[in-house]
């Protein structure tokens, strides 16, 4: 039975990630994201007997904005920016028997920060190096296996790429079978 799965598979996976620190500003929010992710299996001409290439075709998680009075005070939407031309997300197997994968997301996404309470246009914001997630896996798909991201991620404003407006501290992923 081959550990890998077949190239040009496409597979769907849903994402939780619940307790996520976001530094915005100078505020601290934690923000449960809910969304999903889907690949689609390229060759690795790197490595092409043990690891396949992740070529990210669709990415959107997204959070309620928590307010002071309980109610909502707006939404955070992470979402795949562009198309996926050089996948660098790797799926590798990193012992046969039994099984065990190491899986590398590299997300390429803008955030955008919608309060509308407080009369702001939403921010769109992007990061100023790639989101790396990573998941030591049993079997594959994940079936809520948890990803950690490997260090926080800056976001910037396009219009002023040199002041980080939110950092995503982390993003405790569980990914797949939820």
């Amino acid at each position: 039975m081959p550990l890998l799965p077949p190239i040009g598979a496409e597979i769907p996976c849903s994402m939780l990630a619940i307790n996520s620190p976001l530094k915005i500003r100078d505020s601290l929010v934690t923000v449960d994201f809910r969304g999903g992710i889907k690949h689609r299996v390229d060759v690795n001409p790197n490595d092409p007997i043990n690891s396949v290439r992740m070529r990210t075709v669709g990415f959107k998680i997204s959070a309620e904005l928590p307010s002071a009075n309980g109610d909502g005070a707006g939404t955070i939407t992470i979402e795949q920016n562009d198309v996926d031309v050089d996948p660098q997300s790797l799926l590798r197997i990193a012992q046969s028997f039994p099984p065990k994968y190491e899986s590398t997301m590299i997300l390429p996404f803008t955030m955008v920060i919608e309060q509308p309470d407080n009369g702001d246009e939403p921010m769109i914001l992007t990061r100023k190096d790639p989101a790396k997630l990573i998941g030591h896996l049993t079997q594959y798909p994940p079936k809520g296996d948890l990803y950690q991201l490997q260090s926080p991620v800056e976001l910037v404003d396009l219009e002023n790429p040199d002041i980080t407006v939110a950092t995503l501290q982390k993003l405790p992923v569980k990914i797949g079978g939820l």
